[in-house]
């Protein structure tokens, strides 16, 4: 990261650029006119992580700036919510004076809420005691006096929880107000105000569907819930634990009654799907129950596999969230000679960063 590029001033020119960039991408496709959604040009991330320096009885956040080839200091960060921005002073001022605290302190990463609650993570290069959890408990009760905030303490083989390890996070969606439960450590969209928006195109872009959704990749929920509206049932996949466990919470949280979530690999799922296999998980669900007329997938950074790319095809609507355009076209490369792409959105979830979510709806060819 290269921070001296962070300018607010420059915003619109970097945006533009992606646009570009993006249309040059999909210049072998026949697409229509980009959507395009912005960020905001500052205090967009709801979370953000850095390095602590000991020098002497100074301690400072610092970052690595790559083009610098150097450590930066940072006692505000452009990016961070503002949230996160007001608790940076008063949390290193806290552990300065703090010995117990702030013993092999290497790292402090913030997790925050645009509804206003925030959670502190300590990572240490040391073990932990009861010694770190009372001093915790009392840094605790100090910042509550301002913020809706908790703490974890992390190090070799340990994790102290005071109280929680997530935030819940309130947002209003095309005319809802939808509850989310983040855990620390799993993953959950950056930049609130950005995923709100891609929350509410992927609305808009299945508001006439039909039957059942499928989703794939679903993480906490967070799409599942928003789009169950436009279904009448939507059965979604995730591997990873803890975000299985949010999605539950969220499910309940929202009155989803509609949401199942089955905890599975999308590659185990679409193998179950065509039959290749058959898993004790998916025992007491029958998928042959489901019409799932339309697909969701959000997948990783490599994109789907081949063997999910034929599962897709066999849906009449296929909704693709990306956060790597090149995998994204790879994909369409296969996908198109099915489909036409009929929504083309750019999402700035990562602004004066080469970094491009990108949200494509394609409708099977007649």
């Amino acid at each position: 990261m290269h921070l001296a590029a962070m300018d607010p001033q420059s915003y619109d020119q970097q945006l533009a650029e992606k646009q570009e960039k993006l249309k040059n991408l999909f210049q072998a496709f026949t697409v229509p006119e980009l959507e395009v959604f912005s960020s905001e040009p500052a205090n967009y991330r709801m979370r953000a992580e850095f390095r602590t320096w000991h020098d002497g009885d100074d301690l400072y956040y610092y970052m690595f700036d790559k083009v610098l080839n150097d450590k930066v200091r940072c006692e505000q960060f452009l990016p961070a919510s503002a949230l996160i921005n007001r608790m940076m002073p008063i949390l290193m001022e806290a552990l300065r004076p703090n010995p117990v605290l702030r013993h092999k302190l290497f790292q402090v990463d913030f997790l925050s809420t645009l509804s206003g609650e925030i959670l502190i993570s300590l990572l240490y290069h040391r073990q932990l005691d009861e010694e770190w959890q009372q001093h915790a408990r009392q840094l605790k009760a100090e910042l509550g006096k301002q913020f809706k905030v908790n703490i974890i303490g992390r190090a070799r083989k340990q994790k102290f929880v005071i109280d929680q390890d997530y935030v819940i996070e309130t947002i209003p969606v095309a005319g809802k107000e939808l509850i989310y439960q983040q855990v620390e450590n799993s993953f959950t969209q950056p930049n609130g105000k950005v995923s709100i928006k891609m929350l509410e195109w992927a609305i808009d872009a299945t508001k006439n569907s039909s039957g059942d959704l499928l989703e794939l990749y679903c993480g906490n929920g967070n799409f599942s819930i928003a789009l169950a509206q436009n279904f009448n049932r939507v059965l979604a996949t995730e591997l990873a634990k803890p975000s299985v466990e949010s999605a539950q919470y969220n499910i309940q949280a929202n009155h989803a009654d509609n949401v199942q979530i089955i905890r599975m690999s999308a590659e185990d799922f679409t193998d179950a799907m065509a039959k290749k296999r058959s898993y004790r998980r998916l025992e007491g669900i029958d998928l042959d129950s489901y019409q799932c007329n339309t697909i969701f997938v959000d997948p990783p950074r490599a994109g789907l596999d081949s063997n999910t790319v034929k599962l897709v095809q066999g849906y009449e609507r296929i909704l693709y969230i990306s956060c790597n355009p090149h995998t994204l076209v790879d994909n369409l490369n296969e996908l198109t000679k099915t489909h036409d792409i009929t929504r083309l959105a750019l999402f700035d979830q990562f602004p004066y960063t080469d970094h491009m979510e990108s949200g494509v709806l394609l409708e099977r060819r007649s």
